[in-house]
């Protein structure tokens, strides 16, 4: 990596996901933008994370911290990375090859833009049986994909809506999302697929559902905000 920063810096997450990250890199280095970051935060990870990660070299850099949840996981990275541009990944999802191109000349297209999505495919992994397949149906056609792994965001409108929640267990994206719609984020859903969302028994929203409690708790917040204005 040089001494100049690069134009977008991916930001990844990981929490013992030794199963998928390789591929969830893999994804990012095969991009046809190449003036990237990879900024990849184990948070804690117990399985064999930490040493898959270690045979990355540059453009990944990997941080890693005590457990404190992926909303804390993506600001450290965040303040670690030096891009104008920010990326998240999920350490299960995968990018099309073309996805920062295309964002980014959505972004140099039309300056007013803070934030370009893209549509998002989902997936059944591969080493699922046929009873999970069949108890979490995916949608045939791609679906708008207000995910952070299709999200390309400026540097100055993430600054500007503030950090994830790192009190959340599970909803930190729909917290930060919520947050961001109310600040007035400038976005656009490109019709192209960006990313596919891997389906497999380890999803943090199928696993822990008991954490669903989140959501009224987020809308109560949203509904005091605008009460307070």
């Amino acid at each position: 990596m040089t001494s100049a920063a690069p134009e977008v810096s991916v930001i990844i997450p990981v929490y013992n996901g030794a199963r998928y990250v390789v591929d969830a890199i893999g994804s990012v280095l095969e991009q046809t933008h190449r003036d990237l970051e990879i900024v990849v935060v184990d948070d804690g990870s117990t399985d064999d994370s930490p040493a898959i990660l270690g045979r990355f070299a540059a453009p990944v850099r990997v941080i890693r911290q005590e457990n404190g949840g992926t909303g804390a996981a993506r600001n450290r990275g965040v303040s670690a990375s030096r891009g104008e541009l920010l990326a998240f990944l999920d350490q299960d999802d995968l990018w099309m090859p073309a996805k920062l191109t295309m964002q980014i000349a959505a972004l140099r297209t039309h300056a007013e833009l803070e934030a370009v999505f893209g549509m998002v495919e989902q997936f059944h992994s591969p080493e699922l049986g046929e009873g999970f397949r069949q108890r979490i149906p995916i949608p045939r056609a791609p679906i708008p994909g207000y995910l952070p792994s299709a999200m390309l965001v400026k540097r100055t409108a993430f600054e500007r809506i503030g950090p994830f929640g790192e009190r959340w267990q599970l909803v930190e994206w729909t917290e930060w999302f919520v947050r961001a719609i109310e600040l007035g984020l400038v976005l656009s859903v490109l019709p192209e697929v960006v990313a596919r969302r891997r389906l497999h028994e380890g999803n943090k929203g199928l696993a822990l559902r008991s954490f669903q409690t989140e959501y009224p708790r987020i809308l109560k917040a949203l509904l005091d905000r605008k009460r307070a204005q």
